[in-house]
């Protein structure tokens, strides 16, 4: 380099730093599930078992309401979406299509985390409930909680997979008027911290509630996985 110039020297050595620092960014090694805290192993359990499921689920709503736009799009010549507002409770296809429209992974992560305890609650161990939904009809798998309320047993559903777990959810979200304004938001944007402060409803804590689950987004950078499914 002796007989480079100034401008030329500093190029090289810039190139050599990059390089450097690409080499240590491709050859970095994989953190070992034995260098992970607890808290992190407990996480990274959680996603591992959660993310899969919730994103099948997505991509089934997902296609179903892509295939209700484009029949609403044709206007349904031949009244395909009777028996669908009709199971919906949707008086116009507006509201089926917001009913349809799955919300962000990320919201959904996020509010399972919490309601599971990272995966930790007997019920989600013992019964596949990820968000701790309440059972009223005995007929139907369930499982007891161990307190009471007011004197009476608190049952919960039982669900032979986290897939149906996590479609019952959806099916809760896209019904009834405590979240309309929630259905009707997400069919104006897919960001998760807008449509967050919409779901009060959820749980008797309220915005409490709907403020944990935006940290618990954020905190966990679960927003990475929304960009996922967002890629072609």
């Amino acid at each position: 380099m002796a007989g480079l110039g100034l401008a030329s020297k500093l190029k090289y050595l810039l190139a050599f730093f990059l390089a450097i620092k690409l080499f240590t960014m491709v050859a970095a090694p994989a953190q070992s599930t034995d260098e992970l805290s607890p808290v992190e192993l407990k996480k990274q359990r959680f996603e591992a078992a959660l993310v899969p499921a919730i994103s099948r689920v997505h991509q089934q709503w997902q296609t179903r309401f892509d295939t209700v736009a484009a029949l609403v799009e044709l206007g349904d010549p031949a009244n395909q979406l009777g028996p669908l507002r009709s199971r919906f409770g949707a008086p116009s296809n507006l509201e089926l299509l917001a009913a349809l429209k799955p919300h962000p992974i990320s919201i959904v992560l996020s509010q399972a985390a919490i309601e599971s305890g990272w995966g930790t609650s007997r019920f989600y161990r013992e019964a596949n409930n990820v968000f701790g939904v309440w059972s009223q009809n005995s007929s139907e798998p369930r499982i007891a909680a161990r307190g009471k309320r007011n004197g009476k047993t608190i049952w919960l559903r039982k669900y032979d997979t986290l897939d149906e777990s996590i479609r019952d959810y959806y099916r809760l979200l896209a019904r009834g008027e405590p979240y309309l304004k929630f259905r009707h938001a997400r069919l104006k944007t897919d960001d998760p911290l807008k449509l967050v402060p919409y779901l009060t409803a959820y749980s008797e804590r309220r915005e409490a509630y709907t403020r944990q689950v935006s940290e618990v987004l954020r905190h966990n950078q679960f927003n990475r996985y929304d960009e996922d499914e967002s890629q072609p």
